[in-house]
């Protein structure tokens, strides 16, 4: 069963701050939990290609400047903050394939992906912070989920720009292996384009058949 946590954001008047900052990590470790991760991932909207998640732990000392949500930051600004981030942070990243989420749906397959991807951390953390309202099943210590997480917090804000960095570099070398569908100008994303490309040439390995329009109910 999948755990959820209430949304942290009660009222209209409790918007997240400007920008993502530090609050929520450092209310953990006067808890007494620490380090703590933050975990989100990219892609679960795509036809096409896998939904990628990463887990990160900051150095509270090394906080690369300009983290924020990965979508609210140009191609150029996510390809430097990656850079700034596997330097000075732990990371690890897993992924779930079209096949795992044809098979468990899209929700549980990123769920999973997230959980892997905190195990992989080199460093356990001692508490998670989850972007969204599930925490993934089967995490070694405690969680929070962090409604709009990727603009409150910076770990969860470095998460998301590593998985979104990592899948957009992936579905780029998807499109050496399939040329025909333009993964490397919309990343597997319904575009008329790519619809179009399904409509004439048909599905590939990398398409989600679970997914309107290619399931056939």
């Amino acid at each position: 069963m999948l755990k959820r946590t209430p949304p942290d954001s009660p009222s209209l008047f409790d918007a997240p701050p400007l920008a993502p900052d530090f609050s929520l990590e450092l209310a953990a470790r006067a808890a007494g939990h620490w380090p703590v991760a933050g975990t989100d991932e990219a892609g679960r909207g795509p036809l096409a290609g896998p939904v990628v998640a990463a887990a990160v732990i900051l150095d509270p000392d090394n906080i690369p400047d300009g983290l924020n949500d990965s979508k609210q930051l140009t191609a150029r600004q996510r390809e430097r903050l990656f850079e700034e981030i596997i330097t000075f942070a732990h990371v690890s990243i897993a992924s779930s394939g079209p096949a795992l989420i044809d098979q468990r749906n899209i929700l549980r397959a990123s769920l999973d992906a997230m959980r892997r991807a905190v195990a992989g951390l080199c460093t356990a953390p001692a508490y998670v912070l989850t972007d969204g309202r599930d925490i993934p099943p089967g995490l070694a210590c405690g969680a929070k989920a962090v409604i709009q997480g990727d603009a409150r917090s910076v770990s969860i804000a470095a998460a998301s720009i590593i998985a979104k960095v990592t899948r957009d570099r992936m579905m780029t070398r998807a499109h050496l292996v399939y040329p025909a569908y333009g993964f490397d100008s919309h990343a597997g994303y319904a575009t008329a384009q790519h619809r179009t490309a399904i409509d004439t040439t048909g599905p590939c390995g990398l398409h989600r058949m679970s997914f309107r329009p290619l399931r056939k109910d």
